[in-house]
């Protein structure tokens, strides 16, 4: 249960800490880079057993650890711009709300049963995401206020759905750091290409403030990751409930630290979303 609170709680971090990122202007895709190299520099580091990095592509999960690389750059920009956008509450619940994605797959995976309360809670759950990240007043980011709410759902649940597959098949315990440590790196390498793709067009100093900000990001971000997958391996714990468990309470404990901290201010319908969002995570984990 431990694991499990302290995913939670770093899984909080990395949103508030995106929400300072557009206060002090940080350059998203530096930081996140330098996030990830400070992710993989750890997850070797702490490597449960003594490790070279040239075994890597010789690992049964090594390209998982690339595809999931390829989706954790690609995700982390679109939850960074939803923070920014939309607000801690509303990024938390479209990315957490996703979590009726692997539970869906978890049916066809691994046999879970289909019952009715089930489909009616993946039916509040959809609804939920719609209705905390409509934005009512007049901005101009109206049509990618929805835009990108939905890209993180839809990503962050193809992401849970892959790290469980390969967790389960092909991860052993003492692998974990290691197999974290090259999923960053991966998503390190990734997020280099894209930068110097950028350079090529516009050249600019990197920055101090977004490798600091990055430093920041990276620490809490492996942690997230470590913890989730370390709860995963738990006896006794299946997914779904673990999954549904870890998300409602990032919804929540970043709901509470939007309203306090930021003072985010949220319409009758973002209110709805969130209680949905609640009630219906709460439905699929009885069913």
């Amino acid at each position: 249960m431990i694991h499990l609170l302290l995913s939670i709680f770093f899984s909080t971090g990395i949103f508030v800490i995106f929400k300072y990122f557009g206060i002090y202007k940080v350059d998203i895709l530096k930081a996140i880079l330098v996030n990830y190299i400070v992710a993989f520099i750890v997850g070797f580091a702490l490597a449960e057993r003594s490790f070279s990095i040239l075994e890597v592509p010789n690992q049964l999960w090594f390209y998982g650890a690339i595809i999931l690389g390829a989706l954790f750059i690609s995700i982390f920009f679109v939850m960074a711009k939803t923070a920014q956008i939309n607000g801690v509450a509303v990024t938390s619940v479209a990315g957490k709300m996703s979590v009726v994605i692997p539970i869906f797959f978890g049916v066809f995976l691994y046999n879970e049963s289909v019952t009715f309360l089930k489909i009616l809670g993946i039916f509040i759950a959809l609804v939920a995401v719609y209705l905390a990240s409509v934005k009512e007043e007049k901005s101009t980011h109206k049509n990618a206020g929805l835009l990108f709410p939905v890209l993180l759902f839809l990503g962050s649940g193809i992401i849970d759905t892959t790290l469980k597959f390969v967790e389960v098949n092909y991860v052993e315990k003492e692998d974990v750091s290691v197999f974290s440590g090259s999923l960053f790196g991966f998503a390190a390498f990734f997020g280099l290409v894209i930068l110097l793709i950028k350079s090529i067009k516009k050249r600019e100093p990197f920055g101090m403030n977004n490798i600091i900000a990055g430093i920041i990001l990276g620490v809490p971000n492996y942690y997230s990751i470590i913890f989730l997958i370390k709860a995963l391996q738990t006896e006794g714990f299946e997914s779904s409930t673990l999954f549904t468990i870890n998300n409602v309470g990032i919804v929540i404990v970043s709901t509470l630290v939007g309203i306090l901290v930021f003072k985010e201010q949220f319409s009758f319908k973002n209110k709805i979303g969130v209680g949905l969002a609640i009630v219906g995570i709460v439905i699929v984990a009885l069913a």
